[in-house]
């Protein structure tokens, strides 16, 4: 018992801010979950208190750094420490010493066992949580990015022959028939598919290769999704306790190599859409490609109209592309060099919350400027997905008719992602 809250609390070396209480309540989920499949050898007794501080609400201050990605120890001896009554929580609201937050919730502290300490920290449950809530994000916010291409491919008046699935089929690269696919559903019922209706043979490549680009980071996408569940649902325990053949292995299963080269490929694909954006935010307000108002300001004349925000769409995508480089290749050798490789994975996640937040604002941007070239255009028919997303813009931010202050309309618009 000594040993094991030694253990513990010399490990307990997080500094920075505390992380999002959801981040560490999904580590704690995670953590329990391994821990139920076996292997970990931890005393029911503290798998049963881990599940009841998530029940309860007692969720432990995690500081922001402290993991390289190669077993979270040093972050989840902040969890532990709570377990064993140290440490600080957050209940109802509060913030308050860990023994206190648990005697409030009616808890007690475990007294530890042999391998609970290990048990508790040598994981990748912070690492695994946090790519999770990571990855949902993107997920969605891939979904609105291809709402935002079909708004502007509307606005535009661009050839949709270019998802014909024959096309797609011919050359099936990673991911790209399923998005021709998801494109075509978005623009089902779109004036754009009448003959004749295409005012070009080829478009832009910001327009003509959507389904590639969206193709290979929905591909990226999945392929991180599928080894963060792998993370989330396996034991990967060191030493690994094997009850069956009453024998412990030392194991080198806490390593996230493809967990962190997956988001790292991820990030590079998101930079890729947000580049084909700021491509077609800018033709949109061409007038000799579009055939509409110059800068979308019906009023001409000195209006600058929707111009000035292609510095802010500039702006945004360097922020996204700053996300995009790598954060997995830095490496150092620590422990008396005995721990000389490690991924990085909760910073390849990190990075790539700060970049889904920048691409937000990319994607509101053009849907603010779409929804004014769809306006001034006035087709015949959008598609149902583009009627819905273009009456929901408009309850929220009028046609512009005069120049106004466009960087609030881009945040109000934002603030519809949720209901979208």
């Amino acid at each position: 018992t000594a040993f094991q809250t030694q253990f513990v609390v010399g490990r307990a070396i997080g500094v920075g801010d505390p992380l999002p209480a959801a981040t560490v309540r999904a580590a704690m989920l995670a953590r329990a979950n391994a821990m139920a499949l076996g292997g970990a050898g931890v005393s029911p007794a503290v798998l049963d208190l881990l599940i009841a501080m998530l029940n309860r609400g007692v969720t432990p201050v995690v500081p922001r750094w402290g993991s390289i990605g190669a077993g979270d120890l040093g972050l989840l001896a902040h969890i532990a420490l709570v377990v064993i009554g140290r440490g600080e929580a957050e209940f109802r609201g509060m913030t308050m010493p860990g023994f206190y937050a648990l005697e409030q919730a009616g808890l007690a502290p475990v007294i530890l066992g042999p391998k609970d300490g290990l048990a508790l920290c040598n994981a990748n449950a912070l690492s695994a949580a946090i790519a999770a809530l990571a990855l949902r994000r993107a997920r969605d916010v891939l979904a609105l990015a291809e709402r935002a291409a079909t708004l502007s491919f509307e606005g535009y008046g661009a050839n949709p022959a270019i998802f014909d699935p024959r096309l797609a089929e011919a050359r099936p690269a990673a991911g790209q028939v399923a998005a021709a696919g998801r494109f075509r559903a978005l623009l089902d019922g779109s004036s754009l598919a009448a003959p004749g209706a295409a005012r070009s043979i080829q478009d832009a490549l910001s327009f003509r290769c959507l389904s590639q680009v969206h193709g290979v980071a929905a591909d990226a996408l999945e392929r991180a999704i599928a080894a963060c569940e792998l993370e989330l649902n396996a034991a990967a325990e060191n030493p690994l306790v094997m009850t069956d053949d009453r024998e412990m292995l030392s194991s080198g299963n806490f390593h996230l190599g493809a967990l962190s080269l997956t988001g790292d490929t991820l990030a590079m694909a998101l930079a890729q859409v947000a580049a084909m954006q700021v491509g077609r935010i800018v033709k949109l307000m061409q007038a000799e490609l579009t055939q509409l108002p110059r800068y979308l300001t019906p009023v001409g004349g000195a209006s600058a109209g929707f111009v000035p925000t292609q510095k802010t769409a500039v702006a945004l995508y360097g922020e996204v592309r700053r996300h995009a480089n790598p954060a997995g290749l830095d490496q150092f050798a620590v422990s008396e060099t005995v721990e000389d490789h490690s991924p990085q994975t909760p910073l390849v996640y990190d990075k790539l919350e700060d970049q889904l937040s920048a691409l937000e604002r990319l994607i509101a941007l053009e849907m603010l400027v779409a929804a004014q070239a769809v306006d001034l255009r006035k087709p015949a028919r959008l598609g149902a997905s583009s009627a819905t997303l273009h009456a929901t813009i408009r309850g929220a931010v009028p046609a512009l008719s005069e120049d106004r202050e466009n960087g609030p309309d881009v945040e109000r618009i934002r603030a519809l992602f949720a209901t979208l």
